[in-house]
């Protein structure tokens, strides 16, 4: 693991990994927010 360029690609694919995820539970939580507040499905 002493290379930088192996180092950097995968910080990117960690961060990648955990922006993804992030994006999926934002959204999951959102919308079960939604429905309860509203009893409907969120527009899409």
């Amino acid at each position: 693991m002493s290379n930088d360029l192996t180092k950097r690609l995968m910080w990117s694919g960690l961060l990648a990994g955990i922006g993804a995820l992030t994006t999926i539970v934002a959204n999951r939580v959102a919308t079960a927010i939604w429905i309860k507040i509203f009893d409907e499905e969120p527009p899409e």
